[in-house]
C-alpha cells in the first residue's frame, strides 16, 4: 500500500504510543544522522528552524528536511564551515487500520472490528515554537544557512520560521 498523506498524521490526537517493547514490528527510524558538518568547532551564529503550530512530523519528513538542508550547506559552504543538528526524535508510533479496496473487498475486510491497526511509522510530536533543525555557522555563511533552513521547511507539514538564537549582532 502507498504511504498516506501527511494530513492524516500531522494533527495530535489521542494518546501517544511510545513503548516499542510491547509492539511487534515497528518500522526503523529513517533519520541516519542527527549531527552533521564540523562537530568540534564553536561557531558565532546559531539559527534554528521552529514550528508555528502544534504538530506531528513523520520520520520521513524529518529525514527529507535534514537531507535538503545538509545538501545546501555541504555543497556551498563546505563540511568544515557549519554544524547542522536535528533537534527532535520520532518517538511516537503511528498506527493504521488498513482496509482492503476493490472488487470483493467487503468479503475480505473486517471493517471497524478489531480496528486498533498496525504500526506504519514513527513521528515526533512538537509543541508551538519548538526547534526542529539548528545550524551553527560563521557570518560569511549566514545567508546560506537561511536558504538551507528555508528549503528544509518546505518538507515539513506545518509553517515554520527561523530564529537567530546566538550572534544577532554579527548578522548583516
Amino acid at each position: 500500500m502507498a504511504r498516506k498523506p501527511a494530513v492524516m498524521y500531522r494533527r495530535i490526537t489521542g494518546q501517544a504510543f511510545t513503548r516499542r517493547k510491547y509492539m511487534g514490528g515497528v518500522p526503523n527510524n529513517r533519520i541516519n544522522q542527527y549531527d552533521m558538518g564540523n562537530l568540534r568547532e564553536e561557531f558565532p551564529i546559531k539559527i534554528s528552524l521552529r514550528v508555528e503550530n502544534r504538530v506531528q512530523v513523520r520520520h520521513l519528513a524529518l529525514e527529507a528536511g535534514r537531507v535538503a538542508a545538509n545538501k545546501v550547506m555541504n555543497k556551498r559552504a563546505g563540511v568544515a564551515n557549519y554544524h547542522l543538528k536535528v533537534r527532535v526524535y520520532p518517538h511516537i508510533v503511528l498506527r493504521e487500520n488498513k482496509l482492503a479496496t476493490g472488487a470483493g473487498a467487503d468479503r475480505v475486510s473486517s471493517g471497524m472490528r478489531s480496528a486498533f491497526g498496525k504500526n506504519v511509522g514513527t513521528a515526533a510530536r512538537m509543541e508551538r515554537n519548538q526547534a526542529i533543525l539548528t545550524i551553527d555557522c560563521g557570518p560569511a555563511h549566514f545567508a546560506l544557512a537561511k536558504e538551507a533552513l528555508w528549503k528544509a521547511s518546505m518538507k515539513f507539514p506545518t509553517p515554520c520560521y527561523m530564529d537567530i538564537e546566538k550572534g544577532k549582532e554579527l548578522v548583516p
